[in-house]
């Protein structure tokens, strides 16, 4: 049942201390995760018990349901210590936040018994959908589910087609149960390899209609949990929310390679120079300008959220001109972070190649990160030049 009694309040400073105190042993356990392909339980168990999962959740289930802003300082902290864990952390946190717009009925499905109940999502839509009595009948295969290992329910996408011939069909989500998806192990690759992002399966599974979200309807009317769930952060935009949880590690991820160069540069001696890496005038400005940037992708972060969150409190949207830029910053980040972590690994010379050394981990998560079709900087940055030209914007989600 909804839990009636508001958890004990917890302010932004608590979240982001509880947070930075488990970088030590996410970075201890980093290693061990990647051979794995896949985050310790110890690991997930913590991020529960402290709280973190549910920054974004309803209160009406126990959760906190914060700005965003909140969620992604403390994935910026996790990234710190592992950019896997603050993967995860981005993706199966968030869900919380769309949950809350289902239903009420999904919502006590998945949280009734267990407000901890987590639920993983691939978003891609390719599922195929059968319109039956009271929902759909549901099939594919889905790549991409970071964290799948770990939960119980998850979100998948898939188009729908139109009641009337010849309509365009609508994409939504659709929630399944643990026992209608398969997990298949096909996680391997350079990067984000303890993300166990693995492949889902389903064959014709029934999906209920209460238990379907019109993703790219950002209206109220898509929302039917709102009348419950009624704080400012649910009317935000699905996209400005979602794209951040799959970008933002990058810009902690980058704060875990200057300080791991910094504390390497001040006692590595450079065989190019003869001398310390921190005597390197190229060393120097490559940390000057990660950190740098790093500053500057947080205060653009930090501005878009709030701005976003007071326009919600006044149950309006931000102007579309401003959402479409912030949308833009969004899929910025992992390119300015990839581009500012290859300058440090360069910097650190021949033995930036090996696997042990402490910022080669960064960059290849970073690079990763750049993969996600959310993080397409090319393709969002042609809508919004577009936009600035005169341009209708086509960029629904937004």
């Amino acid at each position: 049942m909804p839990n009636t009694q508001h958890p004990d309040t917890l302010d932004e400073a608590e979240f982001i201390q509880r947070a930075r105190a488990l970088i030590p042993a996410l970075k201890e356990r980093a290693a061990q995760a990647e051979q794995d392909r896949n985050l310790a339980p110890d690991t997930i168990r913590e991020l529960q018990s402290l709280g973190l999962l549910k920054i974004l959740q309803p209160r009406r289930y126990g959760g906190h349901e914060m700005n965003p802003r909140v969620f992604y300082e403390v994935q910026m902290a996790l990234a710190e210590g592992c950019m896997s864990t603050a993967w995860v952390f981005g993706v199966l946190g968030v869900h919380p936040w769309q949950l809350a717009m289902f239903d009420p009925r999904a919502q006590e499905e998945v949280w009734g018994e267990d407000d901890d109940t987590l639920i993983g999502s691939t978003y891609m839509p390719v599922g195929k959908v059968t319109r039956v009595d009271g929902g759909f009948r549901l099939s594919g295969r889905w790549a991409f589910s970071s964290g799948c290992a770990h939960v119980d329910w998850i979100f998948l996408g898939a188009m729908v087609p139109s009641r009337e011939a010849g309509g365009a069909p609508e994409y939504r989500t659709f929630l399944l149960p643990k026992a209608d998806f398969q997990i298949l192990d096909t996680w391997h690759t350079i990067g984000l390899k303890a993300t166990g992002s693995n492949d889902i399966v389903v064959e014709d599974a029934f999906v209920p209609e209460y238990r379907t979200h019109r993703t790219r309807d950002d209206t109220m009317a898509s929302r039917p949990g709102i009348e419950l769930n009624n704080a400012p952060t649910y009317r935000l935009p699905f996209m400005q929310v979602f794209a951040r949880a799959v970008s933002t590690a990058c810009i902690g991820g980058l704060q875990g390679a200057i300080n791991a160069f910094r504390q390497i540069a001040s006692s590595q001696v450079s065989r190019n120079m003869l001398g310390r890496t921190a005597d390197d005038p190229t060393a120097q400005l490559a940390v000057a300008e990660a950190t740098a940037a790093v500053d500057q992708l947080r205060l653009a972060l930090a501005r878009n959220m709030d701005t976003m969150m007071a326009y919600a409190e006044q149950q309006r949207a931000a102007p579309i001109d401003d959402r479409v830029l912030y949308r833009y910053q969004s899929a910025q980040v992992p390119d300015v972070c990839a581009q500012q972590v290859s300058k440090l690994l360069k910097s650190c010379g021949g033995s930036g190649i090996y696997l042990t050394h402490p910022v080669q981990r960064y960059f290849l998560d970073i690079h990763c990160a750049r993969a996600h079709v959310a993080n397409n900087l090319d393709m969002v940055g042609r809508n919004y030049g577009g936009v600035l030209l005169g341009l209708d914007n086509k960029d629904t989600t937004v």
